[in-house]
């Protein structure tokens, strides 16, 4: 379960990189699906970290049951949502528990008290690395004039439109 910090890799400092950090830092919520047997189960993940190195942290218990969940299938699912600017971000990537002081400790942030109140002393306390493997990012300007355009060429055309930015990215790790 103990890992050393992972090193960085040179494709974390490429455009896709960049484009994806950019949408969502400052989203500090996103929604984690992992595997739970053959169901798959979501739930809100606090992600406060300051930089991107190609890897999203999250804290948790050492004994929450997605832990578990993880260490059988590491395949994560995370979505990311900012509806007042039309940004949204799905990520695809692995996950593993790691158990890394020094990285903990440079991680911690004081709103994760909430969650652990014994702070940086509390032995169940750990991280959740996911490697970021592919990502896809919907980014729609958010005026009301794009939504009334939109609206009307769908009324006239019968098209939708296509007012933003769609693409999926490929953090291949080979």
């Amino acid at each position: 379960m103990a890992a050393p910090h992972p090193a960085r890799s040179p494709a974390d400092d490429t455009p896709e990189a960049a484009k994806l950090w950019a949408m969502i830092r400052g989203i500090d919520v996103a929604m984690m699906t992992t595997l739970d047997g053959d169901q798959l189960r979501s739930r809100p993940m606090w992600c406060l970290q300051d930089r991107f190195d190609g890897r999203l942290y999250f804290f948790t218990r050492r004994s929450a049951h997605k832990v578990e969940e993880v260490e059988r299938d590491s395949h994560v699912g995370l979505s990311f949502a900012r509806p007042d600017k039309q940004d949204y971000v799905s990520v695809s990537g692995r996950g593993r528990v790691l158990i890394d002081p020094q990285l903990i400790r440079e991680m911690w942030r004081e709103p994760m008290r909430t969650w652990f109140p014994k702070g940086l002393d509390d032995p169940d306390l750990a991280l959740l690395a996911v490697e970021v493997e592919a990502a896809e990012y919907w980014d729609s300007p958010s005026s009301a004039m794009v939504h009334l355009y939109g609206y009307a060429k769908a009324a006239l055309t019968g098209q939708p439109p296509h007012p933003g930015e769609n693409r999926k990215l490929d953090f291949d790790r080979a």
